[in-house]
C-alpha cells in the first residue's frame, strides 16, 4: 500500500482524550492490507464509521508486518480488534488456498501425458 498518511483528524465518534488512551494494537502481514482495506486504504473510513473507532496503520520497518492501532471506547476497540483479526485470518487463509491451488495446477501441468 506504500506510505501511509498520519492521522490529523479525529472522527466525531471518538471522544478525545479518553478514547485515545490505551489503544488496542494488532499486527497484520503487510501484504494483506490491500485485501482488507482496499486500494490505498479506501475502505478505512467506512470501517471506522461502522465500528465507531479510529484506525492508525504503522508499517514496521524490521519485518513484513504492519501495526493496526485501534482507538475508541473500550467495547468498540475490542469488537473492532476481533473483526480485524478475523478479516486478516480470512484473507491469509484465502491467499494460502490460492497458492495451494496454483501449486496443484503447476504439478498437473508437469505431470500431463504430453510431458512424459
Amino acid at each position: 500500500m506504500g506510505t501511509l498518511p498520519e492521522r490529523k483528524d479525529i472522527p466525531p465518534w471518538v471522544k478525545a482524550p479518553e478514547d485515545l488512551k490505551d489503544p488496542e494494537v494488532l499486527q497484520v502481514q503487510t501484504q494483506l492490507l490491500e485485501a482488507m482495506f482496499g486500494p490505498a486504504g479506501s475502505r478505512i473510513p467506512y470501517i471506522e464509521q461502522v465500528s465507531k473507532v479510529m484506525l492508525e496503520l504503522k508499517v514496521l520497518e524490521s519485518s513484513d508486518l504492519t501495526e493496526i492501532v485501534v482507538y475508541g471506547s473500550y467495547l468498540y476497540k475490542l469488537r473492532a480488534r476481533w473483526m480485524l483479526q478475523s478479516m486478516a485470518e480470512w484473507h491469509r487463509q484465502r491467499q494460502e488456498r490460492g497458492m495451494l491451488k496454483l501449486e496443484d495446477a503447476m504439478k498437473a501441468l508437469e505431470l500431463g501425458p504430453w510431458m512424459k
